[in-house]
Parts: structure tokens; sequence; C-alpha cells
């Protein structure tokens, strides 16, 4: 719920607290957001150059995530979040959707907030109703996050941007950054039948040296399982992502035909644990 967060938000022109009056946030110099009346609130500084999810991506991730077929990305989150989060601060879900994995986050972490951020309304309408103690903010990750400094025990970024200054801003200095990174391997038999999005052979290097004048790697995991996807799930899997963007459901329909139904796909992905450096 927005109200139990509305203390860590700051207003994104001026950086000062907000406080709700009636169906908006205010800050003291005026400024003012109305909450939707699904709970959430836009918080953008400016307009965002990036392409939104659309509802239909949003709907396709919410039904393929709760079929269970990342779940093991999420046993890895808490284990690494029970691991590493600070002993107190909110939970903060960067590029965090529909807010599935932060949910689950929080459940392993009792008494903690959390906040969802995302540039999409539509995945901010779902996330607003993901978990009692966590609210929805569409915001752009790569603009200021609208977010006090230091107030995050723990930071989620799930195959999301990963702004840099602004990740080491709002973690609190125990705090942990958790990053969850597709693997050269991740949903190969799609990629290469289907012909979808590859990725890069050096992800999770590249990562540590955007991340280096920052942060310090104190854990990793590779998380890699077989899924058996009848094709619908397939078709499910393709719409929810970035591959939505550069695929003809029909052409997929097609290719599909080609392939046993159900079909064995790869999940693989690095789980990487952060500190932050000292500011």
């Amino acid at each position: 719920m927005l109200n139990s967060v509305v203390d860590l938000l700051r207003c994104p022109h001026c950086r000062s607290p907000l406080t709700r009056q009636d169906r908006a946030l205010v800050c003291p110099r005026g400024h003012s957001f109305d909450i939707a009346r699904q709970g959430y609130v836009s918080l953008l500084a400016s307009p965002t150059k990036f392409a939104a999810d659309t509802a239909p991506m949003v709907r396709a991730r919410d039904a393929f995530l709760g079929a269970g077929h990342y779940d093991a990305i999420v046993d890895g989150l808490v284990r690494f979040a029970t691991r590493w989060a600070a002993p107190s601060g909110c939970v903060v879900d960067v590029g965090g959707g529909t807010g599935f994995y932060s949910a689950r986050v929080l459940d392993a972490l009792p008494g903690r907030t959390g906040i969802v951020l995302d540039i999409s309304k539509f995945a901010a309408r779902h996330a607003a109703s993901a978990h009692a103690s966590m609210g929805a903010v569409v915001a752009d990750a790569w603009q200021p996050l609208p977010i006090e400094t230091g107030t995050a025990g723990l930071v989620l970024d799930v195959f999301a941007p990963r702004n840099g200054p602004e990740l080491h801003r709002i973690l609190a200095p125990e705090g942990a950054l958790l990053v969850v990174v597709p693997r050269k391997d991740h949903l190969g038999e799609l990629v290469e039948g289907l012909g979808l999005i590859g990725v890069d052979d050096d992800k999770a290097d590249r990562l540590d040296r955007q991340l280096a004048e920052r942060f310090t790697r104190v854990d990793a995991e590779d998380i890699t399982t077989t899924m058996t996807l009848p094709h619908e799930s397939v078709r499910t899997l393709v719409a929810m992502g970035p591959n939505a963007w550069h695929s003809d459901d029909s052409a997929i329909s097609e290719r599909l035909e080609a392939f046993g139904d159900p079909m064995t796909v790869t999940m693989s992905v690095s789980l990487i644990a952060y500190r932050a450096l000292p500011r």
C-alpha cells in the first residue's frame, strides 16, 4: 500500500519530502502528484524517452511468472536477501514490473516495507496491490529516483536497467544490491529456434565494470534449470519481455510448429550481490 512508504518518497522536482493530502502526494513547494484509483502514483521528473511495457505485456508477465516458471530465480533472491540485506531499511525493486519478485522477498523479510519502481503505469497498477507492505511508483530508472538517500536496506534489479549513481545513493551503508542478469544460454532454444534477442557473452563481467566505481561484488550464484513449456506458454514468454517489440505473434506461432509441444527451454541467469563502497 502506498501509505506505508510515503515517508520514503521524495518530490522528483525539488527532492522535498512528500505527504499525502486526499488523493494526492504534495511537497512543501507546492508540487502535487495525483494518486491513481488503483493506488499507485507517478513521480516522473520529466517524460521518459523509453518505451514502457504495455497492458498486454504486463498481463503476459503476470501469467508466466504466476505459473512458477521462474521460481528458481525467486528462491535465489530470497536466499540472498536473507543473507545480505541490511538489518533495517526498505526493499526497493527497480524496474520491478508487477512486483512479483519483491513481494516474495518481502514475505521473507517480515516487518519491511517495499517500493516498486517502473516506467509502465500498467505494471504499477498491478504492483500497487501485489503486497500489503509495498507501494508502487511510476519512475524512470535513468532519472533521479524519487527515494530518500540511504533508506534502502535492499535493492532488487531483475532484468532491469542499472543506474549506478542512483542505486548507490538510495542504498543504506549496510545494504545490498541484488542483480539478476541472463547468461549466454538463457532461453537458448528459443533464441535459435524463434530468432529472439540473444545475450552477450560477457554480460556479468560487463556489469561488474559498470558498477565498479561505486560497488563491490560480495556474492554470486549461477542459476540454471530447464522449463517444460507448452507452446502457449512460449508465446506468453515472448510476449512479456523485450522480444514483444521485435516479434510478430503469427510468425512465432508458425515457427513453433517445427518444435515439439511441450518444449524444453533453458532458464539460466546470474544472481550477483553487491555492497556499496563508502560515499
